[in-house]
């Protein structure tokens, strides 16, 4: 029998940066490594969750130059020069979004796993569509699993913060 012959595991590394919640990082990431893996392990983000790791579930949204991204399928390295919003950079030091108190005060979330994930959501269907209809909402949310079957108090916490946030304006 041959022995196999020795194989030395090298990750390669690429130099980025990035803005994560406001804040400026740079440093080198190896190239395998996923956005949301990033966040969770450098950063220390953990309210971005790991679930299907295949952009089924919706778990790990994060907003990305504000478009909702699956942190589990982007490498941290193409979040390079770009803006990266994960749920701790909602609120506004102790002021919670209107989204985030809306969802408290609604009842949005049972066991709150998705709740991270339902808001990174709702902020960029706010941010595109200010006025979203119920159905808008279903529909822009169903990528968004919620286990506990919160979908009508989301859809209503939804429209209660849109409201709030037009008053605003």
């Amino acid at each position: 029998m041959l022995d196999a012959p020795e194989r030395v595991a090298t990750l390669q590394t690429v130099p980025i940066a990035l803005e994560v919640n406001g804040q400026r990082w740079s440093g080198d990431v190896p190239v395998e490594e996923e956005l949301l893996e990033f966040l969770r392990t450098r950063l220390g983000l953990t309210g971005t969750k790991r679930s299907c790791e295949s952009q089924v579930c919706g778990a790990c949204t994060v907003l990305v130059d504000g478009a909702p991204t699956s942190s589990c399928s982007y490498l941290a390295f193409e979040a390079d020069g770009r803006a990266v919003t994960t749920i701790e950079g909602v609120a506004d030091g102790d002021a919670l979004h209107p989204l985030q108190s809306a969802f408290m005060r609604n009842v949005a979330a049972q066991c709150g796993y998705c709740t991270p994930d339902q808001i990174m959501a709702a902020l960029a269907l706010l941010d595109e569509n200010p006025s979203p209809t119920y159905d808008e909402i279903a529909h822009w949310i169903s990528g968004n699993i919620c286990r506990c079957g919160c979908y009508p108090a989301i859809a209503t916490s939804i429209q209660e913060a849109a409201e709030e946030l037009r008053g605003r304006r």
